[in-house]
């Protein structure tokens, strides 16, 4: 199988010279006109050095168990990873990613794929449609520029395909494509057999495509860990397979790609991937992304390596993420505000939880406690009676999909064994 993708270590190096100041929320002022590397020396603390409130924190140790656990899981399995950088758009956390093995890292936009491409990412997956004229511009452009960058991209309609080819003009070398497959009621993909050979002929027919395989995504089938959630994928991860099957004779690359795979079944994903494919050579690729910070919400009530895993062959996953938000007011008994706000923690897959709380006294488990609303610059706490917290207190909560963690903050600290100690700042481009 291929190795690892690289990126340009120079590029990422190039980051650690950016100067602090006013537009990285949480940093403490005392670090203002130093650079990212001159703060990282100083080895400063999130509460003794006074990084300002609220502040979304990653954990180190939680971020190396799961590249490390996802890592060894598809190795064992003969799996390809290629992570959705959409969960994080963190250049120095792809380059974790790929020192751990990774085949590439996957993008959706043409956005997306500029930043990657900024910092040299040398294989993507463009896990969409590509047919804005400019983005495929540039794309020709980047092809011709760099002999070492490989691009595959997905189309499900022959009207895209011929976007694609009049966009591409004469590329220095084809783009591969992938039949995407859709579930039904979901988002883009063909749904029958008859579109998805009709797509495949018109990339075999384009000068400027060729047809590399198949790929999908079966997120939408299920919506959570129940049986009838996990039927439904496996049955549309067997209508992807059969599209495989039916467009065998058409693929023009040696090796036949087939990729699906979000966080939440990709367990499933991997059975499929991994059987036998009767006469192809396939390259089995996943996708998954919200794996190297899990949650503690939406994935880990759903993954395969959550709280109640599906899986045995693997630890599971660890949550890397925390926000901190300091009491600021209790206008009435049982209920708390928190400075902290829809533009700070992500509250469209379950609220904030509510997990510690840092006094002066020192750090303990909260319990009684729930986040019963966020809403721009508050978050509601309800307290049970008996749960006390006090104005000028510290709550750290634990949080729910990553995915819109990280597009709520420039720069990140992360910590170290203490929690305390930030020993990276990891910058996002969204």
């Amino acid at each position: 199988m291929p190795g690892p993708a690289r990126i340009d270590r120079e590029a990422l190096g190039r980051l650690a010279a950016e100067p602090l100041d006013w537009r990285f929320k949480s940093v403490p002022h005392a670090l203002f006109g130093k650079t990212v590397g001159e703060a990282l020396r100083t080895r400063p603390g999130l509460f003794r050095d006074g990084f300002t409130g609220p502040i979304v924190a990653l954990d180190n140790e939680a971020l190396e168990h799961n590249l490390a656990t996802m890592a060894g899981w598809c190795a064992e399995r003969g799996l390809l990873l290629a992570p959705h950088g959409k969960t994080t758009m963190a250049p120095a956390l792809f380059a974790r990613q790929l020192e751990h093995g990774a085949w590439g890292i996957t993008a959706a936009t043409t956005g997306q794929l500029r930043v990657y491409r900024a910092f040299g990412v040398s294989r993507v997956l463009f896990a969409n449609v590509l047919v804005d004229p400019d983005g495929l511009a540039w794309l020709a452009a980047e092809l011709a520029a760099d002999p070492g960058f490989e691009f595959v991209c997905w189309a499900d309609s022959v009207r895209a395909v011929e976007l694609m080819t009049e966009g591409l003009g004469e590329p220095a070398r084809p783009v591969d494509v992938l039949v995407e497959v859709g579930v039904p009621g979901g988002r883009t993909g063909v749904r029958d057999l008859a579109t998805a050979r009709a797509v495949a002929a018109a990339v075999v027919a384009s000068p400027a495509l060729r047809l590399a395989g198949v790929g999908g995504y079966e997120g939408p089938a299920g919506h959570d860990a129940g049986a009838e959630s996990l039927a439904a994928v496996d049955a549309y991860l067997a209508r992807l397979r059969e599209t495989v099957l039916a467009l065998r004779e058409g693929f023009e690359t040696s090796q036949v790609i087939v990729t699906a795979g979000g966080s939440a079944y990709f367990d499933q994903v991997a059975d499929l991937l991994t059987g036998p494919w009767p006469g192809l050579d396939v390259l089995p690729v996943l996708r998954s992304g919200a794996y190297i910070t899990h949650d503690d919400g939406h994935y880990r009530a759903i993954s395969p390596l959550g709280e109640h895993p599906r899986l045995d062959a693997a630890p599971p996953l660890r949550s890397a993420l925390r926000a901190w938000a300091q009491v600021i007011s209790q206008p009435e008994p049982g209920l708390a505000l928190l400075a902290c706000g829809k533009r700070d923690v992500p509250y469209d897959l379950d609220m904030p939880e509510p997990q510690v709380l840092r006094t002066r006294s020192g750090t303990r488990a909260l319990s009684g406690a729930r986040v019963s609303a966020v809403n721009d610059q508050h978050t509601f706490l309800a307290l049970d009676p008996g749960t006390r917290v006090e104005v000028g207190d510290w709550v750290g909560m634990g949080l729910s999909h990553p995915c819109t963690v990280f597009d709520k903050w420039v720069l990140l600290p992360v910590t170290g064994a203490d929690g305390e100690t930030v020993v990276d700042l990891v910058r996002t481009f969204f």
